[in-house]
């Protein structure tokens, strides 16, 4: 100021209003140009994701990218993870372990990513597993797969994996618990022979025998059968064996296609599907079949969910996804369909959204995007808030270790059907409060 007012003192004409104006101006500035050069300095976060865009259980990977990309699409537009983008490479396995396998290869050498994320599928997830202590050194962590198998979970692959959703095992011993309770103990299931079916069987059994109980009857199929394959073998034998409930652990076409010989045969047994069959590509598929004898095919069913209802529009994260999928979900680079026409709003889309909203908020946490950073985040038991109906946390409250999964909420969902003005049968997807209309 002393040197202001000598300049001002010596004839000179400058104000200390334009003084300021001329410092902010140049503070403005320095800071736009020092904030530009710092943020493209910084790399993209690279996440790996290797699902099925193509085969018989599509559905599933589509819907999984959508949410999970709508979520990332909204942070990047935000500006990113403390100034990074993420940046989600996509590879399409089919549902199959050899491209899973191959797709990991690549991302991890070839496209160095920083994380893998929503793997679909047992036999693919299980496959990769050991390539991650292959990798150790990459220090790469997957995280939430979309599968509730057991090899993830426990050593010694546990430490590379993160799982947001419940496992088979909590989603069928609780579909036995309230089968039990209504008087149904002559439980059937029908599987995918493979190490996803029998992960659910193994769930089944586990539960039964608590109650001095076994299988009543079981019927597998291969991987990769449709709807429009016969099934009528598997239902011939479990009717045969008087079964008065069906669990089934498939993929949404094939567990269509037995629920379509099934009720053929005038059954109208309860059938119960667990999450990983995408109720909304299976009442999709069911709701297509014309039935010359006006025979409801999406009655009677039950689905356990890892994830809360998307139309459940108290919770926090169901409103911010309605909001941001429309105008922030994409496709893979690779799918060749339309990709401006999405799906529906579903559960598996839900899921990741919710998938991806506890991705960016561990990265941002840890401030560096692998896996010893985002395990160091973990053990420090943080509640984290993602916007439903339960803080997620890692560590066991029982005996508070770190065990990399959540001690997720089991959800139940039924159908409704009604009859519009013209006529046209709508089926519903509806939570299941009441267990009551199956008792025996």
């Amino acid at each position: 100021m002393k040197n202001i007012s000598k300049l001002c003192s010596q004839g000179h004409t400058f104000s200390s209003q334009k003084i300021i104006k001329t410092s902010i101006l140049t503070l403005i500035t320095f800071c736009f140009f020092h904030s530009l050069l710092y943020s493209t300095n910084k790399p993209d976060i690279k996440i790996g994701m290797s699902a099925a865009f193509t085969g018989p259980s599509k559905d599933l990977g589509l819907n999984l990218h959508l949410g999970a990309s709508s979520y990332f699409n909204y942070i990047n537009d935000k500006g990113g993870i403390n100034g990074q983008k993420i940046q989600l490479i996509s590879y399409d396995d089919g549902y199959n372990p050899e491209p899973a396998i191959l797709n990991t290869v690549k991302l991890i050498e070839k496209d160095d990513v920083d994380l893998l994320f929503g793997y679909v599928g047992t036999p693919t997830t299980t496959r990769v597993l050991p390539l991650l202590k292959i990798y150790d050194e990459k220090d790469i962590l997957l995280l939430f797969p979309f599968t509730g198998a057991e090899p993830q979970r426990n050593h010694p692959y546990d430490k590379f994996v993160l799982n947001l959703r419940a496992s088979y095992a909590q989603e069928t011993g609780g579909l036995v618990q309230n089968f039990l309770k209504i008087g149904r103990k002559k439980v059937g299931v029908f599987y995918q022979n493979d190490s996803y079916g029998r992960s659910g069987l193994e769930g089944v059994k586990k539960e039964l025998s608590k109650h001095d109980l076994k299988i009543t009857s079981e019927s597998t199929y291969r991987r990769g059968q449709t709807i429009s394959d016969s099934y009528k073998e598997q239902v011939t034998k479990l009717l045969n064996d008087n079964v008065d409930v069906i669990i089934s652990i498939g993929s949404y076409s094939a567990c269509a296609g037995f629920i379509r010989e099934l009720r053929n045969e005038k059954s109208h047994i309860p059938v119960a599907n667990v999450s990983f069959v995408g109720t909304s590509s299976l009442i999709n598929q069911l709701s297509k079949i014309t039935s010359p004898s006006n025979i409801s095919y999406t009655s009677n069913l039950i689905n356990s969910q890892v994830v809360p209802h998307f139309t459940n529009s108290r919770l926090h994260a169901v409103k911010k996804f309605k909001k941001v999928y429309n105008d922030y979900a994409s496709y893979p680079e690779s799918y060749s369909g339309d990709k401006n026409v999405k799906p529906e709003l579903n559960f598996v889309a839900f899921e990741g959204f919710l998938d991806a909203a506890l991705t960016c908020q561990l990265i941002k946490k840890a401030n560096h995007a692998n896996r010893e950073s985002i395990l160091a985040v973990i053990e420090k038991n943080i509640p984290l808030n993602i916007g439903i109906d339960q803080n997620i946390q890692f560590v066991d409250p029982k005996t508070n270790a770190t065990d990399n999964d959540v001690a997720s909420k089991i959800y139940y969902t039924t159908t409704k059907t009604t009859v519009n003005s013209k006529g046209t049968a709508i089926t519903e997807i509806v939570p299941l409060t009441n267990w009551k209309k199956w008792k025996k």
